[in-house]
């Protein structure tokens, strides 16, 4: 029988690409672990981190070939398969993580689900991609108005170079690895990321000034391939179901604790934290691109569903 049982074992590889002990990392850990315990152990997830098997580009493709079955993406790639979801990372959309959850653990949720399913990835977890804000290394920013002029690292992305214009500062789209020596080197003078990724990548120990301003609030989303969901029993989609929706949970407070130790750590090195006081200045300044949106049938009915409540 025991030979029988292990026979039946099947073997899942799950891809992302953070490291060991980041709350992506974890809650996947948490979603395998619960995934196994409630099939009896005829699953088996191994999890892949730090991208060791290919960047997120590749990641996708892997996915859809079936040679990924679990994989935790941001919203950039689902944004290329369902262009509605660009709609999420309009910059001032949602004040925080709550209110965007709000949204995607309910009827908006669904919809992107189902959109998302239909281009082969099935979303068993809303992730938290957390909330952007300007870090600068060669000046201090009190206000917006301080960023005018600067050279901003973005990531490639229309969004957030259109963003950084609006500001009438300088988009630089480079590779994330390259963010440190850019800012050591003075070729950038800013950059924009979560506190977490500012923390971990010690970008905190040359950018001393942060502007806290939550600029970009976005999802990630934890998903399966559809060849896997089709192969699953109704019994074993609901263990799979329940046990994403579990992992969302551990992931988005593992998540909140993540953001109060790094900027606990930063300060203590010395770096300033300005809040926001009045977002409105800015978000009148991206007006061209909310019309840009609102006019793209594509985005229009998730930024009407968003606006309107």
């Amino acid at each position: 029988m025991a030979c029988a049982s292990a026979g039946a074992q099947t073997k899942l590889r799950a891809w992302n690409i953070h490291p060991d002990g980041y709350p992506v990392t974890e809650a996947m850990k948490r979603f395998a672990s619960l995934v196994s315990q409630n099939t009896g152990g005829r699953y088996q997830i191994d999890i892949f981190s730090n991208a060791t098997l290919g960047d997120q580009p590749k990641a996708v493709q892997m996915l859809k070939a079936g040679e990924v079955d679990v994989a935790e993406f941001s919203s950039g790639p689902l944004s290329d398969a369902v262009p509605g979801l660009k709609a999420l990372n309009l910059p001032f959309l949602f004040s925080d993580s709550a209110h965007m959850f709000k949204h995607l653990d309910g009827k908006l949720g669904e919809r992107f689900a189902a959109k998302l399913q239909t281009a082969g990835f099935v979303v068993l977890g809303w992730y938290d991609g957390g909330g952007r804000s300007f870090y600068c290394a060669s000046r201090t920013v009190n206000s917006f108005k301080d960023l005018a002029g600067a050279r901003i690292r973005v990531q490639q992305s229309e969004i957030y170079i259109e963003m950084v214009k609006l500001l009438e500062a300088t988009p630089v789209a480079l590779p994330f690895k390259e963010v440190l020596g850019a800012l050591e080197q003075n070729t950038v003078d800013c950059a924009e990321n979560n506190m977490p990724s500012f923390e971990s990548t010690g970008h905190y120990k040359v950018a001393k000034s942060v502007y806290v301003t939550n600029h970009v609030v976005s999802p990630e989303a934890l998903v399966v391939s559809t060849k896997l969901w089709a192969s699953l029993s109704p019994a074993d989609k609901a263990v799979f179901a329940k046990a994403g929706t579990d992992s969302a949970a551990t992931m988005r407070e593992l998540w909140n604790k993540r953001v109060a130790s790094a900027i606990e750590t930063a300060t203590k090195q010395g770096v300033q934290f300005v809040r926001v006081k009045d977002v409105a200045p800015m978000v009148r300044r991206m007006a061209p691109m909310y019309g840009k949106y609102m006019a793209d049938p594509s985005t229009r009915e998730e930024l009407l569903t968003i606006i309107g409540n």
